[in-house]
């Protein structure tokens, strides 16, 4: 006898981003897996900051036992990280990321993006402001304000303390880096980034010479734009979709075999690619090929070794970033890197797989849950007591740096990709000091 089956409700959000996202929020069996592994349940103790009860509410709005307007729905998708820790712990692979984002551009229809959170994303899709934004911030961390006005509370004093924290704490120092005698790895394009370019120029050109120096071919793709993830994770989907397509058809044309990526939220946002397309038929394919060529830094240096260089007496802890470890699960890479530096110490840091709060523009816009966030990552890293936290993206590098110069912490953060650099340099010196 065949068993009677429930008739699902009429969805209440037809044809809607997050309509097209049920089956992954069907996946959710509300085991309370993920509970543990989310920093907003931690910090604020609500059910309805957890994974699965904001699944519940993705749910409640395609049922429609919640309107999309209503404020307290807003709020508590609003205070989500998006840091995807829920992902790794979630034993029936709910894919909540791509839940996050859908249920965001979904809202967005009802309720307008944040003007703080607008003004940021419309400068990140226009080439002109981003540059101009970029230079002054250049300008006004060489006057050395930043570090003075960081005393300060609120958003100010913690944007001045994050500026200030993007100056490299080890000196950078040109050297050849060819890659003579290495093993020929492919030709990589590396994806130069908004804010890498921007702040952290120094680490692009630390990775491009690390890259020469294990083998790889570097190419240029000219006209790539920002890979997008803070307008997807803000709601901003065609924004997003905007962005990626000026990506696909830029490192289509350069034709790598790699597309090399530094900052962690880049990369998965870039690996994402095929499924932010995928109802585009004029793109899918096309962004399923280039997102297949994604690699951060760490994966393409460590499946070349990577080549050790000279000793750096230091100790540093290693902050993992939430987007490498949880949305790419890439966790080995970085610390092959690290661990390639002779004489560095590497001592473990608890909870590095725990959001530091950042977020791309989280912290701007929800300020209070991102402090309490980032306030128990800098209980770790004091209890860790190293000189450096290396971490592989630049808003972790900005949040960790600033929650530490408002501190008053003698310790500073460095990409892992600084310190191989920092190490080949001064193997090509002759063994001169490197230290910070």
């Amino acid at each position: 006898m065949t068993q009677p089956t429930l008739a699902r409700a009429e969805c209440a959000l037809p044809d809607s981003p997050l309509a097209a996202e049920r089956r992954g929020i069907d996946a959710c069996v509300h085991c309370g897996f993920c509970l543990q592994a989310c920093p907003t349940y931690l910090a604020l103790e609500d059910e309805n900051d957890s994974p699965r009860g904001r699944v519940l509410l993705m749910r409640s709005l395609l049922d429609g036992t919640l309107a999309p307007d209503d404020t307290a729905v807003e709020r508590h998708i609003a205070q989500c990280l998006g840091c995807r820790a829920c992902e790794t712990a979630c034993p029936s692979g709910v894919p909540y990321g791509r839940l996050l984002e859908a249920t965001r551009e979904t809202l967005a229809e009802y309720r307008p993006i944040p003007f703080v959170a607008r003004a940021i994303l419309t400068t990140f899709r226009r080439p002109a402001l981003l540059a101009m934004a970029m230079m002054l911030g250049r300008v006004l961390r060489a006057t050395r304000l930043p570090m003075l006005f960081a005393k300060l509370g609120g958003r100010i004093g913690f944007s001045m303390a994050m500026l200030a924290s993007t100056e490299r704490p080890i000196a950078a120092r040109a050297y050849a880096a060819n890659g003579k005698g290495a093993t020929p790895r492919g030709r990589v394009a590396l994806l130069t980034g908004c804010v890498m370019e921007g702040l952290f120029a120094e680490t692009n050109r630390a990775t491009e010479r690390t890259l020469d120096v294990n083998g790889y071919e570097r190419i240029a793709a000219p006209e790539q734009r920002c890979c997008g993830a803070l307008h997807a994770h803000a709601g901003d989907g065609e924004g997003a979709r905007a962005l990626a397509r000026a990506n696909v058809a830029a490192f289509e044309r350069a034709n790598p075999d790699f597309i090399g990526v530094n900052a962690a939220g880049c990369g998965a946002m870039m690996k994402e690619y095929a499924h932010l397309l995928a109802s585009d038929p004029a793109w899918a394919e096309r962004a399923a090929r280039v997102a297949a060529k994604v690699r951060d830094v760490s994966e393409l240096l460590s499946a070349a070794g990577p080549a050790t260089g000279a000793p750096l007496p230091m100790r540093v802890t290693y902050d993992a970033p939430c987007h490498l470890l949880h949305a790419q699960r890439v966790s080995t890479p970085p610390l092959n890197v690290l661990r390639a530096i002779p004489q560095l110490e590497l001592v473990p840091l608890a909870d590095s797989d725990q959001c530091c709060g950042s977020a791309g523009i989280y912290n701007l816009i929800e300020p209070d849950v991102s402090n309490a966030v980032l306030a128990a990552k800098l209980r770790r890293v004091g209890e860790a007591n190293a000189g450096l936290v290396a971490t592989g993206n630049p808003g972790c590098l900005m949040q960790i740096g600033a929650g530490l110069v408002q501190a008053g912490s003698q310790t500073r953060v460095v990409h892992p990709v600084d310190l191989l650099d920092a190490s080949y340099a001064r193997r090509s010196s002759g063994g001169r000091d490197a230290s910070p």
